[in-house]
C-alpha cells in the first residue's frame, strides 16, 4: 500500500458503504447480493486509489472467505439433512407428537423454551434452528401465528442456548480471547441471560394471548394428513437421539450432520425398502418435495436440499469478500483503535465494546470476527482499567454472537432466512433475546462499582 488509510478516509467509506446498503436493502427493498457487490467494487475502486496492488486484493477477500468455509460446508450439510429428515418422517413425527402435548395458549413460550434447551443441550443455535425449528416453524403456521413471530421465539431460544452452552463454539471463542476459564465465563453470563430470558419468556407469553385463527379440526386434518402421507413413528426421532449424543461426546458438527443424515437414510430404508440411490441423492441435492393434496402441508413441507442453501452461500461470500478487504485495508483497525483510545470509564468501556462488536457484525458479517477484533483490540483497555476479563468475554458473545442473527447479510441471519424463508428485517423486532441481552449487559456495565481492583467485578 502507498499510503496509510486515515480516521477521516475509513469513515468515509463506511458512511459511503452503509448509505448504498441501507438505501438499496431498506430503501428499495433488494436482496442483499447486488447491494454487497456494490460495496465491494466500491471498496476496491478505494484500494487502487490508494494505491493497493491486486496481490493485496485479492489476498483480503480470499483471507476474508476462509473463515466461512466451515459454515458453507454446514449449511450444505443443513440443507440435505433436512430434506432426508423430511422423507423420512423425522420432522412430521415432531409437529405431530408436538400438536399432543403443546397447547396453543402456551405455544411461543414453549418454542422459546425447548428451542432454548436444544441449543444448550446441541451447542449450536443453527442446528436448534434447521431441527426442531423448522418443526416449530410449521406448527405456528398452522395455529396461525404470524411467521415472524414463530421465528423470532425460536432464534432466542436458539441463541440463548448458543450463549451458554459449554459445547458452543461461539462461547469456547468468546472465553478464549478474553483468556477467561469457560465455565467461569458462563457463570458471569448468568447475570445476562436470566434477565434476558425472563423478559423473553414475558415477552412471548404475552405475544402467544393472540387471537389463534386455526381450529382444532383444521389440527385434526394436518394431523391425519402426516399420518397418512409420512412414516410417525418413535423411530423416526433416532436421527435427534443421533444429533444429542454427539453434543455429549463433543463431536464437531460435520461428522455429527453426516451421522444424522445416515441414520436418517437408514430409517428411509428401513420403511421404504424400495427407494433408489437416485431418488436419495436428488432428495438431498434438490430438497423434498411434499404432495399430500393439502396445501397448507405441501407448502410447509417442500423445502431442504443442497440447492437451497446456494443463496444463502452467494451472499456469505460476498459479506465475507468485502468484510476481508475491509480488514486487510486497515479500515476496522484504525477506527477502532482510534475509539479504544478514548474510553476512559468501566461504562464506556463496556459500550463501545458493544457497539464495535455490532458495528463489526454490520460491516463484516461476520461473528467469529465481532467476537475476536473487539476483544483483541479492548483487551488492553479492560487491563489499565482493573475490569474483569470475564467482563470483556460476556460482551462480545452477546453483541459479537447473538447479534450477527439481526443482520441481514450476516451469517446468521443469512442462514435463519435460507432455512425458514423468512427475511431479516421481517423477524427481527421478535427476535426478542437478540435485541435484550446486549442492552442489558451495557447497563450492567455501568453498575460496576469504581474500586481499585475490580478484577472480581
Amino acid at each position: 500500500m502507498k499510503k496509510d488509510v486515515t480516521l477521516k478516509e475509513s469513515m468515509f467509506l463506511l458512511v459511503v458503504l452503509l448509505a448504498i446498503i441501507g438505501t438499496c436493502i431498506i430503501g428499495l427493498g433488494l436482496s442483499p447480493q447486488v447491494p454487497i457487490l456494490i460495496s465491494l467494487g466500491a471498496v476496491i475502486l478505494f484500494a487502487k486509489f490508494k494505491g493497493v496492488s491486486w496481490e493485496i486484493i485479492h489476498k483480503g477477500i480470499q483471507n476474508g472467505i476462509m473463515p466461512g468455509l466451515i459454515p458453507i460446508l454446514i449449511f450444505m450439510l443443513i440443507g440435505a439433512l433436512i430434506s432426508v429428515w423430511i422423507a423420512a418422517g423425522t420432522i412430521p413425527t415432531i409437529m405431530v407428537y408436538g400438536f399432543g402435548i403443546l397447547s396453543a395458549k402456551f405455544f411461543l413460550p414453549s418454542v422459546f423454551v425447548i428451542c432454548a434447551l436444544v441449543g444448550i443441550t446441541v451447542g449450536s443455535s443453527f442446528t436448534t434452528i434447521s431441527t426442531v425449528g423448522i418443526a416449530f416453524f410449521g406448527m405456528g403456521q398452522i395455529m396461525g401465528y404470524h411467521s415472524a413471530l414463530t421465528t423470532g421465539a425460536i432464534i432466542s431460544g436458539a441463541f440463548l442456548g448458543n450463549n451458554i452452552s459449554p459445547l458452543s463454539d461461539t462461547t469456547n471463542l468468546a472465553s478464549a480471547i478474553a483468556e477467561v476459564d469457560l465455565f467461569d465465563h458462563i457463570r458471569n453470563m448468568m447475570r445476562t441471560m436470566i434477565p434476558s430470558f425472563i423478559i423473553s419468556l414475558v415477552f412471548f407469553g404475552v405475544a402467544g394471548h393472540a387471537k389463534v385463527l386455526s381450529t382444532g379440526a383444521q389440527i385434526d386434518e394436518l394431523v391425519n394428513t402426516l399420518h397418512s402421507s409420512f412414516t410417525i413413528s418413535a423411530v423416526t426421532l433416532i436421527p435427534v437421539l443421533v444429533l444429542f449424543l454427539c453434543a455429549w461426546r463433543k463431536i464437531p458438527a460435520i461428522p455429527t450432520l453426516l451421522l444424522s443424515i445416515a441414520s436418517t437414510i437408514c430409517i428411509t430404508y428401513i420403511y421404504h425398502p424400495h427407494t433408489s440411490f437416485v431418488e436419495i441423492s436428488n432428495l438431498m441435492q434438490d430438497g423434498f418435495i411434499s404432495h399430500t393434496g393439502v396445501e397448507s402441508v405441501d407448502v410447509l413441507l417442500t423445502r431442504g436440499g443442497m440447492q437451497s442453501m446456494m443463496w444463502s452461500v452467494s451472499l456469505i461470500l460476498l459479506a465475507l469478500s468485502l468484510g476481508g478487504l475491509l480488514v486487510e485495508l486497515n479500515i476496522i483497525k484504525t477506527l477502532i483503535s482510534k475509539i479504544s483510545a478514548f474510553v476512559s470509564t468501566k461504562g464506556k468501556l463496556i459500550l463501545m465494546t458493544a457497539l464495535c462488536a455490532i458495528g463489526i457484525n454490520i460491516l463484516l458479517g461476520e461473528q467469529y470476527l465481532s467476537i475476536i477484533l473487539p476483544g483483541e483490540a479492548f483487551k488492553p483497555q479492560f487491563e489499565e482499567l482493573n475490569l474483569h476479563p470475564r467482563n470483556l468475554s460476556g460482551i462480545v458473545a452477546n453483541a459479537g454472537a447473538a447479534f450477527n442473527a439481526l443482520i441481514p447479510w450476516g451469517v446468521s441471519g443469512v442462514f435463519i432466512t435460507g432455512t425458514l424463508g423468512v427475511s431479516t428485517l421481517e423477524y427481527l423486532p421478535f427476535a426478542i433475546f437478540c435485541i435484550i441481552a446486549p442492552v442489558i449487559n451495557i447497563l450492567l456495565g455501568f453498575l460496576i462499582k469504581e474500586k481499585k481492583s475490580c478484577r472480581t467485578a
